[in-house]
């Protein structure tokens, strides 16, 4: 940076490399209204469009959260952008206001660090910029210190064509969420068609103007924007904001010859995700990172997929791979931080967020530390079971209790106990969770559908550990969290491909503090 560059100069620099302003650079957050900078236009407005893809906040701490939003501009040039952050929807009490700039070369997004605010609060924001005005947004920082109660909606896959956002709606209706948790998938690389909506652009994405496009369709839709606009997210992505199937070096879904280098479109897909989702990353970097909610959870998300995730096994029955003690879910320095976190921790509830099955799931014989029976898919943790087990080993030798673990990624619903070994009757009992490690609440997909329905009678009849499965609905998941338990409720909806459809409460288990066991309610959060 030059001496003597102007204000938007060095605004337009920050947007040219990725950075994340941070608010209390930009205009004071928390500083007395008079103080703070007021937004002036006096030129020809904007397209009334400018704002099309509305607002978003997430990572929310106690005392800053990610604010976004996305301009449409007619011409190509960059932009000045003022941003504001209040106590109320009128902004009579603003806290934070200031100036950041956008242009072509961050496809028009905006992503401020709003700092200096104070924690467990609610907030409104809004973006200004060509005489319009964005959404408001509404938002809420993590509480600090004691915690009676906190309350999270619980998302994944949600492929555009497959069927309407009405999970997005209902948690968008809903006024007692302190974050939505999207476990990944949140966009679909596939150029498919139908049968309910089209995608665009209409092929398989590999481009970096083809992820944005895809990103931007996604953002259009109204029931995604309503849920963005009513609460902070906190999101990972999974395989799909790739291709089908990644990994560290390569993916199912990708072929060099006809496609191009795999790290060239992971970091394409990477710089898209960084533009478009209201996060703190830098394309490249870790997406690894762990949320405190005061003394009741800390919210350790994970990357599953791209960070170290070491090849395939190329066969169900590859024992000799999927055995192998060198390869890795997460890479070795991904686990050691985990680790780090799990014994460090003093929250109540220790809540991992990440994307494939974690515990057991097993067919054609009963699981056990042997590594007896055939697993039902190698993509999950089964396939890395030495990696698995460093993990259960930390949770054992630490003495850590209360870890929920939270999944998305199989367009279905799941509630298991996490014991080790879960037919040894000497290390674990199905009817009081004696042996269990932890509990895993893995949502059904927004709208992506199981390939097998009735699947689920298969698990259940040999996965003891397994209390509850549904491979036929989509929707999505409550948890509510107290110091004495964490419950989750299952809703499920008749038919995503209609527009208007039936939701239900479909399931509602809880764990008690110390118990790592579920157990059927009958009452819904």
């Amino acid at each position: 940076m030059r001496p003597g560059m102007t204000r938007r100069e060095v605004l337009r620099l920050a947007a040219l490399l990725g950075v994340v302003p941070v608010a209390s650079q930009l205009g004071a957050c928390g500083s007395s209204d008079a103080r703070l900078p007021d937004y002036q236009f006096d030129g020809e407005p904007g397209p009334e469009t400018l704002f099309s893809h509305g607002v978003a906040s997430g990572d929310p701490l106690v005392d800053a959260v990610v604010l976004w939003s996305r301009l449409s501009p007619t011409a190509e040039e960059p932009l000045d952008v003022f941003w504001e952050v209040a106590l109320d929807a009128d902004f009579g009490s603003r806290v934070g206001a200031g100036w950041t700039a956008t242009d072509a070369g961050s496809d028009y997004t905006v992503k401020i660090d709003a700092a200096d605010l104070a924690a467990g609060t609610t907030y409104y924001y809004r973006f200004r910029a060509l005489g319009r005005t964005s959404p408001v947004g509404t938002t809420r920082t993590a509480p600090d210190g004691p915690v009676d109660r906190l309350r999270f909606g619980l998302v994944s896959c949600s492929n555009y064509p497959e069927g309407y956002f009405h999970a997005y709606r209902r948690l968008a209706d809903r006024t007692d969420l302190d974050a939505i948790i999207h476990l990944g998938d949140y966009i679909y690389e596939y150029g498919a068609q139908g049968p309910v909506r089209p995608t665009d652009p209409p092929h398989e994405i590999l481009s970096l103007e083809d992820y944005r496009r895809r990103y931007a369709l996604y953002r259009a839709d109204p029931d995604l924007q309503a849920a963005h606009l009513a609460f902070p997210w906190v999101t990972v992505w999974d395989d799909h904001e790739t291709a089908n199937n990644s990994y560290e070096d390569g993916s199912d879904n990708h072929n060099p010859a006809t496609e191009g280098s795999w790290v060239e479109r992971k970091a394409r897909a990477q710089q898209a995700y960084s533009e478009w989702m209201p996060i703190r990353f830098a394309p490249g970097g870790p997406l690894f990172r762990s949320l405190a909610f005061g003394d009741l959870v800390d919210l350790i998300m994970l990357d599953t997929r791209i960070w170290g995730r070491d090849f395939q096994a190329v066969d169900y029955a590859a024992l000799d791979v999927i055995r192998d003690p060198n390869r890795t879910m997460l890479g070795f320095d991904q686990e050691e931080w985990l680790f780090d976190r799990l014994r460090s921790s003093t929250a109540q509830w220790k809540v991992i967020g990440q994307q494939v099955i974690f515990g057991w799931w097993k067919l054609g014989g009963a699981p056990n530390s042997e590594g007896g029976g055939t697993i039902a898919n190698p993509d999950q943790w089964d396939g890395y079971q030495p990696c698995r087990q460093r993990v259960w080993d930390t949770i054992r030798d630490g003495g850590v209790e209360n870890v929920v673990v939270l999944t998305g990624d199989v367009h279905s619903s799941w509630a298991m106990d996490l014991p080790d070994d879960p037919n040894d009757p000497a290390n674990y009992d199905p009817d009081t969770g004696r042996g269990s490690l932890g509990v895993e609440i893995v949502a059904p997909g927004v709208t992506s559908g199981f390939p097998a329905v009735g699947f689920e009678g298969v698990i259940l009849a040999q996965n003891p550990h397994v209390k509850y499965g549904d491979t036929i609905h989509r929707g999505y998941v409550i948890l509510d969290i107290t110091p004495e338990r964490a419950k989750a409720s299952w809703y499920h909806f008749d038919d995503v491909r209609q527009p208007e459809t039936v939701e239900r409460v479909a399931a509602t288990f809880a764990t008690a503090s110390g118990t790592n066991h579920l157990v059927e309610e009958p009452d819904a959060v």
